[in-house]
C-alpha cells in the first residue's frame, strides 16, 4: 500500500510496507543545510516510521530515536527486534538517519567532492554537529506528529543530541531518554581524552586478567607488525597505533571475548613462516575501516569542540601525556601493548583507504574555532521536561564523571546508574533498559 509520495529526480514519495508485527513507512523530508539561512541550500533527510502492526490507525505518542556516533544512520531492524518492540507498545517509533549519514544526504569519500576541495567540505561538514541535527528534528516535528511534543530516545552520541535539545529546544519534547550520552557541557576535547585514557589502560589490564594468554599473543602481533607493515587486503595500512586500536571492542558487552577470539587465530604457518592469517586480516580490516561511518573520523573530536578552541587532533596530542601507551616502548620491555580505544588519531587519515582523501578535510576541521557552544547550562538547571538516562559504571566511549556531573545539572533528571551492561546495554538488552527509562520519567520506579 502507497502513502503518500518517494522522491525520484525531485518527486517526493514515501512508502509502506510490513515485516512480522510492524508496519514500516519510509519518510524523506526537506531541510536546510544551513537552519540561519532557510532559504538557501537544502538536504533530504531520511527516516523510517514504525507502527505495531494493527495499531496503524491509532492516536499514538512519537518517539524519535537518534542514533550513537557521530556518522551512523538509524538500526535497519527486522520486525520487533531489540528495544523497537518494548517502544511500540507505547510509540509511534521514527527511526532517524541523521544528516550525512545512511539515507539522508550521506558524506563520505565519494559523496563530499562535489562540494568542491577540501575547504568547501570542511565549511559544508560544520553543519553536521548535534546543533544541526536537534534543527532538522524541529524542522520535520510539526509536519510528523502535527506540533505534538514527541520523545527523543538518544543512544551514546544521540544522547549528546538530546541533551542539546534540552538545551536548545526543550517545547519540543514530551520527554528525553538517554542512554549512555550525558556529554560534558563545556569540557574541552583534551578534558574528554584525558580521562579517556586511563579508562582504556585499566579496560586493557582487565582483558589481559581475564585472558593472560592474550598478552603474549599481542606482543607477537605488534612485534611482527612493526616488523612488517602490512596491508590488509583492504588496502588499510596495519601499524601498531591501529592494532592497538582494536580496544575500541573493550567497550561493548562481549568485546573482550570478541577480541580475545580475534587473537587467537590471528597468525597462520606458511612457506614463508609465520603470517597475519586472511582470516584475522578480514575481521581487523571490518572493525576499523571507517568506510561505512566517515563522518565519525572527520566529526568525532567536533562533538566536544566550542568556546573558540580547536580540537587540534586532542585524542593524538593528549596521547603523549600517557607514556605507557608507546607500543615501543611496551614490546622493547617485553610487555604487551596497551590498547586504544573511541580515539580518532590523525595517522588514521594515513591508514584508512575510505579516509585519505578526506585528510585535508580532517586537518581544517581540526583547526577550525568558530564552533558554537552546545550546551546551556541556566537552561538545562531549569529543565522541566522529565529525563531518565542510563549511565553505565564503567563506560569506556563517555567518561561516567561527566555523566554524573552533567545529570547534576539537568533539573528534575533521574539517572539509573549500572555496571550490569557497557555502552551497548540498549542493543544487547533494549527491552529492558528502555523499560527501565520509561519507568523512571513516568515517576514508576
Amino acid at each position: 500500500m502507497v502513502a503518500g509520495t518517494l522522491k525520484s529526480e525531485g518527486v517526493v514519495l514515501s512508502q509502506s510496507y510490513r515485516q512480522p508485527g510492524v508496519v514500516l513507512t519510509d519518510r524523506r523530508f526537506s531541510v536546510p543545510l544551513d537552519h540561519d539561512v532557510p532559504g538557501g541550500e537544502r538536504i533530504e533527510l531520511f527516516a523510517r516510521e514504525c507502527v505495531a502492526a494493527g495499531r496503524e490507525g491509532a492516536e499514538l505518542p512519537w518517539l524519535v530515536y537518534l542514533q550513537g556516533g557521530p556518522g551512523f544512520g538509524a538500526n535497519r531492524f527486522s520486525g520487533k527486534q531489540a528495544w523497537l518492540g518494548r517502544a511500540l507498545r507505547d510509540y509511534r517509533v521514527l527511526l532517524l538517519d541523521q544528516r550525512g549519514t545512511g539515507s539522508s544526504t550521506p558524506a563520505n569519500r565519494q559523496t563530499l567532492p562535489l562540494r568542491g576541495g577540501p575547504r568547501e567540505q570542511a565549511d559544508y561538514l560544520a553543519h553536521f554537529r548535534a546543533d544541526a541535527i536537534v534543527r532538522d528534528c524541529e524542522a520535520i516535528r510539526n509536519e510528523v506528529t502535527g506540533g505534538a511534543p514527541w520523545t527523543v530516545l538518544g543512544q551514546s552520541f544521540g544522547g549528546f543530541c538530546a541533551t542539546h535539545y534540552l538545551s536548545a529546544a526543550p517545547e519540543g519534547l514530551a520527554a528525553a531518554l538517554i542512554t549512555g550520552g550525558l556529554p560534558t557541557l563545556d569540557g574541552h576535547a583534551d578534558d574528554v581524552y584525558r580521562a579517556a585514557y586511563p579508562r582504556m589502560e585499566r579496560k586493557s589490564l582487565t582483558h589481559y586478567a581475564r585472558y593472560p594468554q592474550d598478552a603474549e599473543r599481542a606482543r607477537r602481533i605488534a612485534e611482527y607488525v612493526a616488523e612488517h607493515e602490512p596491508v590488509l587486503p583492504g588496502g588499510y595500512r596495519f601499524t601498531t597505533e591501529a592494532f592497538q586500536s582494536l580496544g575500541i571492542l573493550l567497550g561493548t558487552g562481549d568485546g573482550t571475548h570478541r577480541l580475545h577470539y580475534l587473537l587467537e587465530d590471528a597468525f597462520v604457518r606458511t612457506p614463508a613462516g609465520h603470517a597475519l592469517s586472511d582470516a584475522f586480516q578480514e575481521a581487523v580490516q571490518g572493525i576499523l575501516s571507517y568506510a561505512a561511518a566517515p563522518l565519525y573520523a572527520l566529526l568525532h573530536e567536533a562533538c566536544y569542540a566550542q568556546g573558540g578552541r580547536p580540537t587540534a587532533w586532542s585524542a593524538e596530542r593528549v596521547r603523549a601525556q600517557f607514556p605507557r601507551f608507546d607500543a615501543g616502548k611496551s614490546l622493547a620491555d617485553g610487555a604487551p601493548p596497551l590498547f586504544t580505544g573511541e580515539a580518532v588519531q590523525r595517522w588514521m587519515f594515513d591508514s584508512d583507504p575510505a579516509l585519505r582523501p578526506l585528510r585535508e578535510t580532517a586537518d581544517l576541521l581540526a583547526d577550525r574555532v568558530d564552533w558554537p557552544a552546545l550546551y546551556d547550562r541556566s537552561r538545562l538547571a531549569a529543565n522541566e521536561v522529565p529525563v531518565a538516562a542510563a549511565v553505565y559504571h564503567d563506560d569506556l566511549y563517555v567518561d561516567t564523571e561527566h555523566s554524573l556531573d552533567t545529570a547534576r545539572t539537568i533539573r528534575g533528571l533521574r539517572t539509573w546508574v549500572t555496571d550490569e551492561y557497557e555502552h551497548d546495554g540498549l542493543r544487547v538488552s533494549g527491552p529492558r533498559v528502555l523499560d527501565r527509562l520509561i519507568g523512571l520519567v513516568r515517576g514508576e520506579l
